[in-house]
């Protein structure tokens, strides 16, 4: 849905500047390497603007979205590489809610095991886009290095770790 989050150069420059941002390693090829983006993981009571999508998406598809991170891409040299989100080995059909905020990037999706892009999006703006039924069994996305990218973006993405239709009181967050 384009322009979901009306406000959404507001919230980009709060959590640029308030996220817990942090740079992971990953192991690859027997290497240590650092993550081409950043990453700020909640693992508490969100702050209010991501509460509020938070719970705005939770009543829409009631689904208790209990993970919240944002990954921040700070020019076309970040990146992240072809993959399903790994809520997919515990759930059969797992949502996955991402906003992009910021400059648009682009987002493409091919099946799982590789061949050719089949979809291309350039989210950004306030963007939001839901991945739901056998998308992360079926299907791996990326956001890849683009040197052309006008700046930087990011990607606030919220996951659950029970079933569709399981709204509950246990939501990150304040109730």
């Amino acid at each position: 849905m384009p322009g979901w989050v009306p406000d959404h150069a507001e919230l980009f420059d709060e959590l640029l500047r308030e996220a817990p941002w942090r740079q992971r390693t990953r192991t690859m090829w027997e290497k240590d390497v650092l993550e081409p983006r950043m990453v700020a993981v909640y693992d508490g009571p969100l702050p209010p603007s991501l509460e509020q999508l938070r719970a705005t998406v939770s009543a829409r598809y009631d689904v208790a979205f209990d993970s919240c991170l944002v990954n921040l891409y700070r020019d076309g040299n970040d990146a992240v590489a072809w993959h399903g989100d790994t809520v997919r080995k515990v759930l059969t059909n797992p949502l996955v809610v991402t906003v992009s905020l910021g400059a648009s990037r682009r987002f493409l999706v091919r099946r799982r095991g590789g061949g050719p892009v089949l979809k291309e999006y350039a989210p950004g703006q306030g963007d939001l886009m839901v991945m739901g039924g056998a998308m992360q069994h079926a299907y791996e996305h990326t956001v890849p290095r683009q040197k052309n990218a006008s700046g930087a973006r990011m990607s606030i993405t919220m996951r659950h770790s029970r079933p569709v239709g399981h709204l509950t009181d246990a939501l990150v967050g304040p109730a």
